[in-house]
């Protein structure tokens, strides 16, 4: 099961008996069995028939609309899982503090730790880079089994990203990487790149938690906003330097993407070009197919079924079943 990303502008996604067909000018450009796919993203001006909406809400597939700036439009999702219990479970242990604050270190714990295995692979590769940088990523992870309260640990977690994008940015070829991040609008092709790629990776965990039966809006590290995924936003904490920094990292200095790859768009952002979408979009959809070992289960799976395995871990946490939430760290 994989998502199915659709780029090209001016296409549109058609049903065909258990296949999902990409067709541009009564040409199919594409046919996808039913069968292999858990999600559906149309980036752009991608359009979709009748019968295929309804062919997906039947097989419980949900539909995201995100815009060429990687901005969220809106999403068809299926009838929410008639698992009652566990959200309102869910919602109780949101009033929990105690619970909040355990699921927060964990989660945040987790981000650090794999942003700091990062940080010294891109180190060895990139000496220049300042020691400086990972010292305070250190000082960071030890820091959040100290941390008493939710302003604190997002203040452990703020100064840890600082230092980690410095590292990042480092490690980009000169002509793409970035000054510091910025996004609404990103002003520079890197920061492009990873807001698109976190864009990408929320709608993924969105996808996991409706799977499992969460809430995706209800969360416990991030604040609850109006319209915000707060639960997803928790889990996608994990996971953006082992699938989204990486390909980043990857397309940029791979020049699967370079400067002619992006235009200014009206609010006077930068923006990835047609593509360069693509591009991106191919290298992004084979990190969520890369196997790899997961540390609680012990066994190989693909980051796209690691999504569902971490919801279903935190539902765990969440109904009693496990003693604590184990968050995603890689090795």
């Amino acid at each position: 099961m994989a998502t199915l990303y659709v780029t090209e502008q001016g296409a549109r996604i058609e049903k065909e008996y258990r296949r999902l067909l990409v067709s541009k000018r009564d040409e199919v450009l594409l046919a996808v069995p039913l069968g292999r796919v858990s999600e559906v993203v149309l980036v752009g001006r991608v359009g979709a028939t009748t019968p295929a909406l309804l062919m997906l809400l039947d097989e419980g597939i949900p539909l995201s609309f995100v815009s060429r700036a990687g901005k969220l439009r809106g999403r068809l999702t299926p009838p929410s899982p008639k698992n009652l219990p566990l959200r309102h479970a869910q919602y109780d242990r949101a009033r929990d503090a105690a619970f909040c604050m355990a699921v927060s270190r964990a989660i945040v714990d987790g981000k650090l730790r794999n942003s700091r295995a990062l940080a010294y692979r891109i180190r060895r590769s990139h000496p220049q880079i300042a020691a400086r940088w990972l010292e305070r990523i250190e000082r960071a992870v030890g820091a959040v089994a100290q941390a008493d309260d939710l302003d604190t640990l997002r203040g452990v977690e703020g100064a840890a990203a600082k230092a980690y994008f410095q590292v990042l940015r480092g490690a980009l070829r000169p002509e793409m990487t970035f000054v510091k991040r910025t996004r609404r609008p990103p002003r520079d092709a890197a920061n492009s790149l990873l807001s698109l790629g976190y864009t990408l990776l929320t709608q993924n965990l969105m996808t996991a938690c409706e799977v499992v039966g969460l809430d995706p809006y209800d969360g416990f590290l991030h604040a609850d906003k109006y319209g915000r995924p707060a639960l997803a936003l928790d889990l996608v904490e994990e996971f953006r330097g082992p699938v989204v920094d990486s390909v980043v990292q990857l397309v940029i200095n791979k020049r699967i993407v370079g400067p002619g790859d992006f235009e200014v768009g009206r609010t006077g952002g930068i923006y990835l070009t047609d593509r360069g979408l693509r591009r991106f979009l191919r290298q992004y959809t084979r990190r969520l197919n890369t196997p790899i070992l997961h540390p609680y289960h012990r066994r190989r799976l693909t980051y796209q079924r690691v999504f569902e395995v971490q919801a279903r871990l935190l539902a765990k946490a969440i109904q009693g079943e496990l003693d604590k939430y184990h968050p995603f760290r890689v090795r």
